[in-house]
């Protein structure tokens, strides 16, 4: 059976374009969307623009748009296994080769959203790019699709746009806003563009927060059996979700998803539920999993699961992260618990080596603001967090530097890979098992942006901590955490 003989699919005027057919976007916004219509809230589609000429549309054009999200994964203590066919897809285009429609969705007087996952990549300025034809950045792309849509209209007060990036780079609606504003520069584009650009659009910066993985491949097969259709587009994620909406003007009569209990915050400040996210959720990950990896593990729910990694990871979080982050302390603490659940999730096999990639920079952004606070509030070393950083030095400790990464050895004796920029690869072989390898870790402003010594007994507790790992890493965990 194909997924067309499943619904009825009703028809909604374009209210979203949508740059970016990927995973995400399908599982998150045109989710929401989807359930928004079906509550009586939003009554629009999306018209879906394939924004680089990489992949195709062809799964769309053939199922009409319709896809299935499959959520997977634990919440509030129960499994959560529910599937969704979402029908706020109305168009699916491709910006090169349907140029013409993709432009004329520009004069749609029913349009008032542009949404974009474009990677981090995407929101850059090449003052290079060219206003004819179809230009190659996203921002390119969208200056001239608003270009567009003020010369239809006029530069009519009420046609200018709500625009919602989605990408993962802190303050993404105020950097798109500014390459708009420098390629309207650029192009020479009249300055009563530039001035409808200021005055009539809303450049929204976002946070996003869903695990999606995707097509499952390898079993897809077995998913449509189950689903009891063909779904070329069926799309996993897990079921948590979140999107912060940040603008100076409020909007959310206009995107009411809060109002129907969708996990959405509209808000004039995103920066603390983004200080939420790094230092509760990444920060978990990077204090915890390198010393798990050591310890034997492989992923994040095997590491829950253990008696002694689940409590160092839950403990971390709960005693030494969760009281530094400025939000009401319940409401931190229940983020908290959502994430223990996430790290559980029984559909997700999330490797450790995968995440530990880039690590020293990761510990900068995620744990070190964590280690700083706890200092200032506690007047002494978060016991965990430092730890932490000692499994870190113990993780990077090699000197067998390849050209595909730094090699290094599990105390069961299995050879891993480090990956990393080059520089702090190249440091960690130079330095590892010298006299003052610790020392010049700690001091190494390069990767901290510090001199960590500054720190009180930071350096010697690492040092002990450090040998105590290296000498068992199962007796070390017990230790440092009074087991």
């Amino acid at each position: 059976m194909n997924i067309k003989e499943k619904v009825s699919k009703k028809e909604y005027p374009i209210k979203a374009v949508q740059f970016g057919e990927g995973n995400f976007l399908r599982a998150f916004v045109d989710y929401m969307i989807d359930i928004a219509n079906e509550k009586g809230v939003f009554g629009g589609s999306v018209a879906i623009v394939k924004p680089i000429s990489f992949g195709s549309l062809d799964a769309f054009r053939e199922q009409d748009n319709l896809y299935t999200v499959l959520l997977r994964g634990k919440e509030n203590g129960k499994v959560i296994n529910d599937s969704r066919i979402i029908t706020s897809v109305s168009r699916a285009l491709d910006a090169g080769d349907d140029y013409d429609e993709y432009m004329a969705l520009a004069h749609l007087e029913t349009l008032r959203f542009v949404v974009s996952n474009t990677t981090e990549a995407g929101i850059v300025l090449d003052t290079k790019d060219s206003f004819d034809g179809l230009p190659t950045t996203y921002p390119g792309k969208l200056t001239k699709f608003l270009y567009e849509r003020y010369t239809a209209f006029d530069g009519a007060h009420d046609k200018g746009l709500i625009i919602l990036p989605v990408e993962l780079i802190e303050n993404n609606g105020g950097k798109l806003r500014e390459c708009v504003l420098s390629l309207a520069k650029v192009w020479n584009l009249p300055d009563a563009f530039v001035s409808w650009i200021n005055d009539c659009n809303v450049f929204c910066s976002t946070l996003v927060d869903r695990i999606v993985t995707g097509y499952p491949k390898g079993y897809a097969d077995k998913v449509c059996e189950e689903l009891g259709y063909e779904d070329k587009l069926v799309d996993i994620g897990e079921p948590f979700a979140l999107w912060v909406i940040e603008s100076d003007k409020d909007i959310s009569d206009e995107l009411p998803l809060d109002k129907i209990g969708l996990p959405v915050i509209f808000t004039d400040n995103q920066k603390p539920y983004r200080e939420r996210k790094v230092r509760v959720l990444n920060g978990a990950h990077t204090s915890g999993v390198l010393a798990g990896y050591l310890y034997g593990l492989d992923i994040v729910r095997d590491c829950m699961k253990d008696d002694v990694m689940g409590e160092f990871i839950r403990r971390v979080v709960t005693d030494e992260i969760v009281p530094q982050v400025a939000l009401p302390i319940e409401e931190v603490k229940a983020f908290a618990n959502s994430v223990f659940e996430r790290f559980e999730n029984p559909f997700i096999d999330h490797a450790l080596l995968s995440i530990s990639l880039n690590s020293v920079s990761k510990w900068k952004a995620r744990v070190l603001p964590s280690l700083k606070d706890y200092i200032k509030n506690n007047g002494q070393l978060p016991r965990l967090i430092t730890f932490s950083f000692a499994a870190l030095l113990a993780f990077y400790s090699s000197n067998d530097l390849r050209e595909d990464g730094l090699y290094a050895k599990r105390p069961a004796g299995d050879e891993y890979v480090i990956h990393d920029d080059r520089a702090v690869l190249e440091f960690f072989r130079e330095s590892s098992g010298k006299d003052g390898f610790i020392e010049a870790v700690c001091k190494n402003t390069d990767f901290w942006g510090e001199d960590l010594t500054q720190y009180d007994g930071f350096t010697d507790t690492v040092k002990y901590w450090y040998g105590k790992i290296r000498e068992n890493i199962s007796d070390a965990l017990g230790e440092v955490l009074g087991q």
